[in-house]
């Protein structure tokens, strides 16, 4: 049996001044990690975040005149765990069919108390579970006081654990909906919400106004060339709508009784398909971390539409990521490269 104890947070797991460790997507496949931990490690990010004690920098896009590619880079700083990090995502081939596409993300972490390097890792696996985490803390704290019905657009790598996440943090959810147009997404989405909850199953519709009519909380996770696009006017009273990729049309942000953002000013550098016809967007009514900390209420009353949009923070990167390194260290993952030699 390996070994999965992990050191407390805070504890220093850097190596030397002269290799790097190397944690591939096989190694950090390998790691067994609960949904739990995953929700509380990201909590407790945010919370880090609200006190003053992390950093977390605008992050900078880069984007061809055409669209084909999107680049970010983003830098932060764990004060929890005295780590640095910097994160790095590029998207190319965004003017074709998913399968087309190509996508590389990797996360470098540094231990600010030794001043010496932890790892560098793939960081698709820690994105795949760090947005849905948000999202399932987002419905938490903003949904109707009785949610019962959720709705998921989408079936891509944030569509297939939105669920399982959602059940995480809201247990009494008993009608669980998903859109989607890509039986092999499905079909995956099915098999997630077996492996986490083999007790519960997943309807997949098909009239989305109808679906988005009855839902108490939507987490838009689809892609850029979905035709799913849900209207304000299709929301009934109370309910929540979570934006993480594609899915919801302007009018759920611009209409919405309170919106709440991960960060605003994330939101203006990357959603910027949601403006309006003057190319405006709405400003926020809070941002997360205050209301994570308790002091700024998610909801006012059981009748608001709440708009929340799902950007990740680097902290939140770094807070899993750090996570992820302590549990493979402990089983003796990785490759060390002697990149300093």
């Amino acid at each position: 049996m390996p070994d999965t104890t992990a050191a407390p947070i805070g504890t220093p797991i850097s190596g030397d001044d002269k290799h790097l460790r190397i944690l591939s997507t096989s190694d950090l496949a390998g790691i067994d990690i609960s949904l739990a931990d995953v929700v509380e490690t990201v909590e407790g990010a945010y919370r880090t975040l609200h006190a003053g004690q992390s950093d977390n920098p605008r992050k900078l896009t880069v984007k061809p005149q055409d669209g084909h590619s999107v680049s970010y880079a983003m830098l932060g700083r764990d004060g929890t765990r005295n780590v640095v990090a910097i994160k790095t995502s590029y998207k190319h081939g965004l003017d074709k069919g998913r399968d087309e596409q190509h996508y590389y993300t990797s996360l470098t972490l540094y231990d600010d108390v030794t001043g010496l390097p932890v790892a560098m890792m793939d960081c698709s696996r820690i994105g795949s579970l760090r947005t849905p985490a948000v999202s399932a803390l987002l419905a938490r704290e903003c949904t109707p006081p009785v949610a019962r019905t959720a709705l998921v657009i989408g079936t891509g790598t944030q569509g297939r654990l939105a669920l399982p996440f959602l059940l995480t943090t809201l247990p009494d959810l008993d009608r669980l909906m998903v859109f989607g147009t890509h039986s092999d997404g499905i079909a995956a989405v099915r098999e997630q919400l077996r492996a986490h909850c083999p007790d519960r199953d997943v309807e997949i519709v098909t009239d989305l106004r109808a679906a988005a009519a009855d839902a108490d909380v939507i987490v838009a996770t689809a892609g850029a060339h979905t035709p799913a696009a849900v209207e304000s006017t299709w929301l009934k009273p109370g309910a929540l709508a979570i934006l993480v990729g594609h899915g919801l049309a302007p009018s759920t942000l611009h209409r919405a009784d309170r919106v709440i953002a991960t960060s605003e000013a994330q939101m203006n550098v990357t959603g910027t398909d949601m403006a309006d016809a003057e190319g405006k967007l709405p400003a926020v009514d809070s941002e997360f971390p205050p209301v994570i900390a308790g002091l700024t209420a998610g909801r006012h009353n059981a009748k608001e539409r709440i708009f929340a949009y799902n950007s990740g923070l680097v902290v939140t990167d770094i807070a899993l990521g750090h996570r992820f390194a302590q549990l493979a260290l402990a089983q003796n993952l990785g490759t060390e490269v002697p990149l300093w030699q």
